[in-house]
C-alpha cells in the first residue's frame, strides 16, 4: 500500500485533503494510513511531523516499506476524507536546519575530503559526526563559505535520476546506493543522496552559525544551528551576556576580560581566606590541647575546612577529633581525625547509628550523616 508522498512534490505544502484507507488501534493510539501525506515520517536524521488529520491530533508519523503510517489519538473512519494540517513552524525549522547541514557537510568534504558519518537534529543543536579532525580554526572560513551559500539564495535542485544517469552523478555518499536514489543539490557547494525535506532556495536557511568542535571517536563532533534556531540560540546569549555586562559594569565585547579580571580576584581573596581561615583553626585547636577525645562543631566549613581544622585538632587534642558543620535539615559533613591508630570501626559505627556514610585512610575519616546537631552529641557521649 503505497503512499503518495506529498511532502516530496511539495515540501511547503502545510495543508492538504485524503482519503483514510486504514486505521487500526494500537497500545499508543491509532495508526491511520491515508491513499497521500504532507506529514513527513521520522528519516534520515530528521523527526517525525506533526499535527492534525480533520481536529484528531497527529502524534507521530513513521514510514512502513512505502506507506506513511500516522499515529493519532482518536480513530478515523476508513474511506472518509480529511483534511491534514501539519505543524509548520517546527517542520520548517527542520527544513532549514537540514538545507544547512548539507551546504556545511558539502564544504568540509570539498575542503577536507571527510563524509558525514553521523547527523542528529537535537532541541538546541544540530550535531554531525564527520570521520576526519576538522581544526577549530577552520570554522571561521567555513561558517563564512556557508553563509555565503545561504546569501546567495540558490535554488535546490532535488530530483530522481534514471537507472542510466545516476552512475554518472557525482553525489556524496557513504556508500553505494541502489537505485532509485534521491538527489539534493546546492549548485556549487553540495550534492548528496538525501530523503529528508528541504528549502526551496537557500535564503531560506537564513543564518548558518557553527559553535564548535570536539574529537569523536577519531573524528569530528561539530554543534550548529540554522534559521531560526540559531537565532534563538544567539539571542539567548546575547540576553545573558547583557546581565554579565551589567554584573560586571562592562561594556556588551568587554565581559570576557572582566570574568578573567573577576576570577584573578577571587583567587587573590580565596588564597587570603584560606591564609585567615588557617590562623582561626590553629587558635580553636589551642582551646583543645591535651582535651583528649574532641567533638567540635563549626559553621560554613567544606570538605577542605573540616579537613584541615580536624588534623589540627588532632595534633594537640591527644586523642582524636571529631569536627561537624551542616545544618538540622540537610545533615552534617564530618570527618574524624587522629594522630596515629585506626579510625575505620568508630567511622562505620558512627554513620550506621547517624544514617550516613563515610570512608578514607585508617587516621583519617570523612563523609556525611544525616542526623540533628542533638544526635550527634548523645552518641558521642556514649563513646568519648
Amino acid at each position: 500500500m503505497q503512499t503518495r508522498k506529498l511532502y516530496y512534490e511539495n515540501s511547503h505544502l502545510a495543508a492538504f485533503t485524503a482519503r483514510v484507507l486504514n486505521c487500526d488501534p494500537t497500545e499508543k493510539g491509532y495508526e491511520v494510513v491515508l491513499d497521500a501525506t504532507a506529514f513527513y515520517p521520522e528519516g534520515g536524521g530528521q523527526a517525525a511531523d506533526t499535527g492534525c488529520l480533520s481536529g484528531v491530533r497527529v502524534l507521530d508519523t513513521r514510514e512502513r516499506g512505502g506507506t506513511v503510517v500516522h499515529l493519532c489519538e482518536q480513530p478515523l473512519e476508513v474511506g472518509q476524507m480529511v483534511e491534514g494540517r501539519i505543524d509548520w513552524e517546527p517542520r520548517f525549522d527542520r527544513m532549514q536546519q537540514h538545507s544547512g547541514e548539507h551546504i556545511v557537510s558539502g564544504i568540509i568534504h570539498r575542503r577536507f575530503g571527510y563524509h558525514n558519518t553521523g547527523f542528529h537534529m537535537g532541541a538546541d543543536v544540530i550535531t554531525i559526526d564527520f570521520d576526519g579532525v576538522i581544526p577549530e580554526e577552520a570554522l571561521t572560513e567555513i561558517e563564512a563559505e556557508a553563509n555565503g551559500a545561504v546569501w546567495a539564495n540558490l535554488p535546490l535542485r532535488i530530483w530522481y535520476p534514471s537507472e542510466e544517469e545516476l552512475p554518472k552523478v557525482a553525489y556524496r555518499t557513504k556508500k553505494q546506493l541502489p537505485w532509485p536514489v534521491r538527489i539534493v543539490e546546492v549548485p556549487g557547494y553540495d550534492c548528496c543522496a538525501c530523503c529528508g525535506t528541504h528549502v526551496t532556495a537557500t535564503g531560506e536557511i537564513g543564518i548558518i552559525k557553527l559553535f564548535s568542535t570536539v574529537n569523536f571517536r577519531g573524528g569530528t563532533r561539530m554543534e550548529m544551528a540554522c534559521g531560526g534556531q540559531a537565532m534563538r540560540i544567539l539571542n539567548r546569549t546575547y540576553a545573558q551576556n547583557k546581565l554579565v555586562s551589567q554584573a560586571f559594569s562592562a561594556k556588551l565585547f568587554e565581559t570576557g576580560a572582566a570574568a578573567q579580571r573577576m576570577n584573578e580576584q577571587l583567587a587573590t581573596l580565596k588564597y587570603q581566606l584560606t591564609g585567615l581561615q588557617r590562623k582561626l583553626f590553629a587558635q580553636t585547636a589551642d582551646g583543645y590541647e591535651d582535651a583528649g577525645n574532641v567533638l567540635c562543631f563549626e559553621e560554613g566549613l567544606d570538605g577542605t575546612g573540616l579537613r584541615e581544622l580536624a588534623d589540627a585538632i588532632a595534633k594537640v587534642c591527644g586523642g582524636w577529633a571529631a569536627v561537624f558543620s551542616g545544618t538540622e535539615d540537610d545533615g552534617y559533613g564530618f570527618c574524624l581525625a587522629a594522630g596515629e591508630g585506626d579510625l575505620r570501626p568508630l567511622c562505620k559505627d558512627m554513620t550506621a547509628v547517624l544514617h550516613g556514610r563515610g570512608g578514607g585512610k585508617p587516621a583519617f575519616q570523612q563523609g556525611r550523616v544525616q542526623a540533628k546537631k542533638e544526635e550527634i552529641e548523645v552518641y558521642f557521649a556514649s563513646v568519648r
